[in-house]
């Protein structure tokens, strides 16, 4: 950690001001609707990189797309670092959805081609070309999302789940919180035995809307 730097834990604190609305944890019927807009926009881990040399200056834009459908919100999700914003390292689909009792499920799909995709979301409608249909679901990936007394939405996927094989790994995980400010997000990948073998050892990336 460079001289001076914020613990993720200290800099996730500083921030809570930042992501949790004043007044916030009065239930009310718009929840569906206040999670997809606080999940719409780009978001940067540029700040938390400053503070921490443990984390990368990350860029993530989720962009809302198919906004006409009725089967749940859908978003069209690319993340990159920072200096290789034109080479997006991950890029998928995400449909969320009501589940009802203050509950939510963001499902994972992945695109039928990743590089045709790149940089879809400066269009004001991307992926026009493509429909569900051509995707592919990373079943047992779901993340479930409640919303907290303190206003922010937040869950995970369940237990192993979410199969993976990236390094070695055989399941990942996801532990996500959303408020209107930004959102934290940490995924790991993990060995049959439980060790972590992918994935930030120091917490999740703290992501602010730009």
């Amino acid at each position: 950690m460079r001289s001076g730097a914020i613990p993720a834990f200290a800099l996730a604190c500083c921030l809570a001001a930042v992501l949790v609305p004043a007044g916030a944890g009065a239930a009310d019927d718009t929840d569906f609707v206040t999670l997809v807009a606080w999940m719409s926009g780009a978001f940067s881990s540029a700040a938390q990189a400053e503070a921490d040399s443990a984390f990368q200056d990350i860029r993530l834009r989720m962009k809302p797309i198919w906004t006409s459908r009725d089967d749940g919100a859908w978003f069209y999700v690319e993340q990159a670092v920072a200096w290789a914003q034109d080479k997006p390292y991950r890029q998928r689909v995400y449909r969320v959805r009501d589940l009802g009792g203050g509950r939510f499920a963001s499902e994972t799909y992945t695109l039928p081609d990743d590089a045709a995709a790149a940089g879809a979301w400066r269009l004001d409608q991307p992926l026009q070309e493509i429909g569900p249909d051509d995707l592919a679901a990373r079943e047992g990936c779901v993340v479930y999302l409640e919303r907290r007394a303190d206003g922010v939405f937040a869950g995970g996927t369940r237990g192993r789940e979410c199969t993976s094989s990236l390094r070695g790994a055989t399941w990942a995980s996801t532990e996500i919180e959303i408020g209107p400010g930004g959102m934290t997000s940490w995924d790991r990948g993990w060995n049959d035995a439980g060790g972590q073998v992918w994935g930030s050892e120091h917490g999740g990336y703290v992501f602010l809307r730009q």
